[in-house]
């Protein structure tokens, strides 16, 4: 009969489990992706684009004229001109030394002198070089996600691929009750993070068929999902034990406190619970900074707005707070028990410190965004 698990008589506090998870972790090296393939990943440095488009074009079809050339004509007193205008359709490039697009009935062809029926001014109908995309700019800022918006700029560019950090993450499900249903959620939401995700699982729960599929090879960061409880059939943390170094189970967080966290030569591995709630705490508070350390990501946006209630909470343990918008402020939706219908309407959340009781009603609270 396999012995149940013990957590330690103290849990270990999240601040310092995550600061040694991320013990000498570096951004990965950068790597090319074609355009669609980049979208959500975190992008690096990148050189600075030529101005679009490099010269100036026609905006709209028409005919190309001088605006100086064309003063007080209109249909009351038509301008002749010397010699036809030319006509352009919009995109083509603008004819030397013209500066404005007339439409077709601006200009009167009929009679034996061709004549102009209105003025202009520079620019009219014309798009100017750079008026899309400054010269020296980038297309996306480094260490931020790269948006949809951005491929378009990238497109327009004549751009075939993007530099960006791409960690890469081994999702291991340990099979047992409800553990796929959270392996899938991890995963999906590892890709969202824009990182390069596998996913296995564990043969059995056993801790042999567990250690097998702790492979780190080729990944960046390993997570596992189940097996990390205290009960009989819980053998993830003794397999993580003997494939690398076990740093710490039992972490001061709710829900999540059988996470654990260890290495495999150098890489972090994070143990997630099978429980959907307790999965999430830790993915949230502990996977996702390893993540955006490893792409380079800039520190992650968040809103601040006042406290509808106040927010109660024990010392001691650091407690995940869900949140969702009301009339300009966060209203509370769970503190440290995580429904799943919390989980699908939260807007945000935060993290109570375990040195902190909670928050007044009314005081201003950073909340990290679910829904970018």
């Amino acid at each position: 009969m396999i012995s149940p698990q013990r957590l330690p008589a103290s849990l270990t506090p999240l601040d310092v489990a995550l600061a040694a998870l991320t013990r000498d972790l570096a951004p990965v090296a950068p790597t090319e992706l074609q355009l669609t393939d980049a979208l959500g990943c975190i992008a690096a440095q990148m050189p600075p684009l030529k101005p679009h488009p490099p010269h100036d074009v026609a905006a709209a079809d028409g005919w190309a004229l001088r605006a100086n050339d064309l003063v007080g004509a209109s249909s009351y007193s038509p301008l002749p001109l010397a010699t036809s205008p030319v006509w352009v359709e919009a995109g083509d490039r603008m004819p030397e030394a013209c500066d404005c697009v007339l439409d077709s009935g601006s200009v009167d062809q009929s009679g034996p002198l061709v004549q102009v029926l209105a003025d202009s001014i520079p620019g009219q109908g014309v798009r100017r070089a750079g008026g899309d995309i400054a010269g020296g700019t980038a297309v996306a800022e480094a260490g931020r996600r790269v948006l949809a918006r951005e491929l378009l700029i990238a497109r327009a560019a004549g751009l075939q691929k993007l530099s960006v950090r791409r960690p890469r993450v081994r999702v291991v499900n340990v099979p047992g009750p409800g553990e796929s249903v959270t392996a899938h959620l991890i995963a999906e939401g590892a890709r969202k993070a824009g990182t390069d995700v596998t996913c296995v699982v564990a043969a059995s729960r056993d801790t042999a068929s567990i250690a097998k599929a702790l492979d780190t090879g080729g990944c960046d960061l390993l997570l596992t999902v189940g097996g990390s409880g205290v009960g009989r059939s819980d053998a993830t943390v003794t397999a993580l034990a003997e494939r690398g170094e076990l740093i710490a189970h039992g972490i001061a967080l709710q829900p999540g406190r059988t996470t654990a966290v260890g290495r495999i030569d150098k890489t972090p591995v994070i143990a997630l619970q099978g429980a959907p709630d307790q999965a999430f705490a830790a993915w949230w508070t502990l996977a996702l900074p390893v993540l955006d350390l490893l792409a380079g990501r800039l520190p992650r946006k968040s809103l601040r707005l006042p406290l509808h209630r106040k927010i109660a909470s024990g010392v001691g343990i650091a407690e995940v707070v869900l949140l969702r918008r009301e009339h300009g402020a966060w209203v509370t939706l769970a503190v440290g028990e995580l429904s799943l219908d919390a989980i699908a309407r939260a807007e945000a959340w935060l993290v109570v410190s375990g040195g902190a009781e909670g928050f007044a009603a009314g005081a201003p609270v950073d909340g990290y965004m679910l829904r970018e």
